[in-house]
């Protein structure tokens, strides 16, 4: 008898915004051999954009409306619960559905399904990825990832967890997250015209770029005041900065303070406030620089996309930043708490056009190299398989149906 491809849970938060979690670990899921492994695709609370992108990508999903969620260490929604309720019916509600559904393997992708899924999966008996992309001083990868998981995956080797309970260096793996490049990059020439003609801007202005989510991690605020140390080291010239990325919640802190400190240093007019884009390329292709100005980010994916359409970088040297960029030869990396310190560097690429070509050929070069989709499946598939050889348990029948 043919043997029958193991099936692979992949639980997310519906509720939640699009983001790279979602994005690399469905792009994972759409490419597993269909011989190997048959991915299962589950969204708690509502579909929202993440059951669309699933859709996207000819990947369907089973909706759970009832089962409430437990809130992570800060990443508690609205409609969350505490421990208690958890315990009641939250828990045994998701042991039913593993029972139902008979995984082989549970591989979760943020803080909040790591916290729900990760004892059902590991009472049931079925193995358990976790799939840091967090701090590496984080609550969960270091004390329930090391006694309930059986894999923990981390995008860099500075995520790797810092304090965990017990020794995992039996558990632990860095797999890079994919990245599927369909096209070559952008023309930024004509990116470039387009994105001034948007902003109303003269054709040789300067536009430096941040890309992220509007969190205190991202520092858009630390985006603004460099721009404006680099304006006052060009005063002639119309230096302006654009800001990409979706506000997480109504009222954000962070876009309000970027605003304000924008304001305050006299440059508000300068700076655009473009919310979520997609596609997300020809902006990135079109600004002259992109500033990373994160802290403690264990993986940029916006790095990557930037460093595929050729834009130079200015990084702090701090997170997975320094793993992810050669200083002086596919980007360049900066002190993480001085808007002064992106002067220097953006400024020999903003007057050395040529240099700025040759970063950008190496970064792009060096992103096809390194982050392809295929090179993630197969080492996904690996851990897989490696974690199917263990002996098999049956689930055992824990909650009465």
């Amino acid at each position: 008898m043919e043997k029958r491809p193991a099936l692979v849970l992949f639980p997310f938060a519906g509720d939640a915004p699009l983001g790279g979690s979602h994005i690399s670990a469905m792009s994972l899921a759409a490419g597993l051999d269909r011989r190997l492994f048959e991915p299962r695709i589950l969204c708690h609370i509502a579909a929202g954009a993440v059951g669309d992108h699933a859709r996207s990508l000819g990947l369907d999903y089973e909706l759970l409306e009832d089962i409430p969620l437990m809130g992570a260490p800060g990443l508690k929604m609205p409609g969350d619960v505490g421990p208690v309720t958890y315990a009641v019916k939250t828990l045994p509600a998701l042991i039913r559905t593993l029972q139902r559904i008979g995984p082989a393997i549970v591989h979760t992708n943020e803080g909040r399904m790591h916290a729900n899924w990760a004892l059902p999966t590991k009472l049931c008996r079925r193995r358990h990825v976790w799939h840091h992309r967090q701090s590496p001083r984080a609550f969960g990868a270091n004390r329930l990832a090391p006694l309930l998981s059986d894999r923990i995956v981390s995008v860099s080797q500075f995520a790797k967890p810092a304090h965990p309970i017990r020794n995992i260096d039996d558990r632990f793996s860095v797999i890079r997250s994919p990245f599927e490049f369909s096209q070559g990059p952008v023309d930024r020439v004509e990116a470039r015209a387009r994105l001034r003609a948007e902003l109303g801007l003269p054709g040789d202005a300067v536009v430096l770029g941040f890309f992220g989510s509007m969190t205190d991690r991202k520092r858009p605020r630390l985006f603004v005041e460099a721009v404006a140390a680099i304006a006052r080291s060009l005063p002639g010239r119309a230096v302006h900065g654009a800001l990409f990325g979706e506000v997480m919640h109504d009222g954000c802190g962070e876009e309000r303070e970027a605003r304000g400190r924008a304001n305050a240093l006299g440059i508000g007019a300068r700076m655009h406030f473009m919310g979520f884009r997609s596609p997300i390329e020809p902006y990135m292709a079109a600004v002259d620089v992109k500033l990373v100005t994160a802290v403690d980010e264990p993986f940029g994916r916006t790095l990557i996309e930037a460093m595929h359409q050729g834009t130079p970088i200015v990084a702090t040297r701090h997170g997975g930043n320094p793993e992810a960029i050669a200083d002086g030869r596919t980007g360049f990396l900066v002190d993480a708490d001085l808007p002064e310190a992106f002067v220097a560097p953006t400024l020999r690429l903003l007057e050395d056009p040529a240099l700025a070509r040759v970063i950008g050929a190496a970064a792009h070069r060096e992103v096809g190299l390194t982050y392809s989709r295929q090179k993630h499946i197969d080492q996904m598939t690996a851990l897989y398989l490696d974690l199917l050889s263990r002996k098999t348990v049956e689930v055992p029948s824990l909650v009465k149906s």
